[in-house]
């Protein structure tokens, strides 16, 4: 997550119950290279003590004495205008209409209304306290200034009712701050397509062809691009991960499937990056009823080839004079790696080809890891050492962006 790293976020919180999954918040920021001042309300530290923030982030949590202090000089100033983020999570209804209105009797909404950046808040609050017109009000008076709302989500409640008012939890707030820091990065304003997963080609309506893509990398990459201010399109086959906050996301299932949303998608891409390990074969026909083992028609299963998505791409760019500027692809190999990489890359008139090992049981498919290297259209290569697959995508887009230039 470099998008954190030694960024100045202040975290606001307040007096609902939602305060203690903050603490999360604030650790997971703090490992992800972030420097967390937290500021708590009055009624926030009554359910969370400022020490066990302190305890997560390794700084001091804020509280309301703390603005009387005379060796922390205009503590609020200096609070809103050295940050590069603000976030408010949980948000009260009384803290958010403290906000609308322009009030300043805590440290808290002190520090946002001297922020230099615009705050984000998490609204946290039972379903007729948020649904209330005066908190629809002032939630669309603060939205009118630029503040980003965030959620909140449908569910159950700590009233014991059910209904719209649950602070979105860390982990979205986590994406939403990430995509928010990196909103003026070097791809803002381009449209970045990616795909993920491995592709299930149905034999029957309980079998399929398919391989053991995680999806882990095409995810990655997708997040990669958010943090660097793309517009992110990430077509996917099933995978058991957390969709990327603010990708637009397509699930698919089969190669033609997948085809369809990738032509349908690439013409107005600026980058097009193809991870999903695509089945080059399906069967010929689909039975409309389970195979039995006993009938034999397991035995012998027709094939036919699927679509090659990349040659299609490659086609329509030469010949229609349409379609992405870039075109990265990867190739997963058990063997020959350069030279398959090579061939793929003139094969399918790719700009650049990441080129990993898949037969290494630590690194590649299915593991956190990944070990690329970097093939160029020119001829040139570029190593990478075994990374996390976020870290390789990182490297990815920074080379994808140069590419547009």
């Amino acid at each position: 997550m470099r998008v954190f790293e030694q960024k100045r976020i202040v975290l606001g919180v307040t007096g609902s119950i939602a305060a203690y999954k903050s603490v999360t918040l604030a650790s997971s920021l703090t490992k992800a290279g972030a420097l967390v001042d937290v500021v708590l309300t009055d009624a926030a530290a009554k359910l969370v003590a400022p020490i066990t923030f302190s305890s997560v982030t390794g700084r001091k949590a804020y509280i309301d004495e703390d603005l009387w202090k005379v060796d922390d000089h205009v503590l609020h100033i200096e609070l809103g205008e050295k940050n590069d983020a603000l976030l408010i999570a949980p948000a009260t209804a009384n803290t958010i209409a403290k906000m609308a209105q322009g009030m300043a009797d805590n440290l808290l909404v002190l520090t946002a209304l001297a922020s230099r950046t615009s705050p984000l808040i998490a609204p946290a609050m039972d379903g007729g306290m948020y649904s209330h017109p005066a908190t629809q009000n002032n939630l669309d008076l603060l939205n009118k200034r630029g503040v980003e709302i965030l959620g909140p989500a449908a569910g159950h409640l700590a009233s014991g009712l059910s209904g719209i008012g649950r602070m979105l939890e860390p982990d979205q707030l986590l994406g939403h701050l990430r995509c928010w820091l990196g909103r003026n990065g070097i791809l803002k304003g381009k449209k970045v397509l990616i795909t993920a997963g491995g592709t299930q080609e149905p034999i029957d309506p309980v079998r399929v062809i398919s391989n053991r893509s995680s999806g882990k990398q095409g995810f990655a990459i997708a997040q990669a691009a958010l943090d660097q201010g793309a517009e992110v399109i990430l077509i996917t086959a099933p995978v058991a991960l957390s969709l990327p906050i603010r990708a637009r996301v397509i699930p698919v299932k089969t190669a033609s499937e997948m085809a369809e949303a990738v032509f349908s998608e690439s013409d107005d891409a600026d980058i097009l990056i193809m991870t999903a390990a695509v089945a080059d074969y399906k069967p010929t026909r689909e039975a409309d009823k389970k195979i039995k083992k006993d009938q034999g028609g397991l035995d012998a299963i027709q094939l036919e080839r699927t679509v090659d998505i990349l040659k299609e791409v490659a086609n329509s760019r030469a010949k229609k004079k349409v379609g992405p500027p870039v075109v990265i692809g990867f190739a997963a190999e058990t063997e020959n790696l350069l030279e398959n990489a090579k061939s793929k890359l003139e094969n399918k008139n790719l700009d650049l080809i990441a080129a990993n090992d898949v037969s290494r049981q630590d690194r590649g498919i299915g593991s956190d890891k990944n070990q690329v290297t970097l093939i160029w259209k020119d001829g040139q290569t570029r190593e990478l050492p075994v990374m996390d697959k976020s870290d390789v995508s990182d490297e990815l887009i920074l080379e994808a962006a140069k590419l547009l230039v």
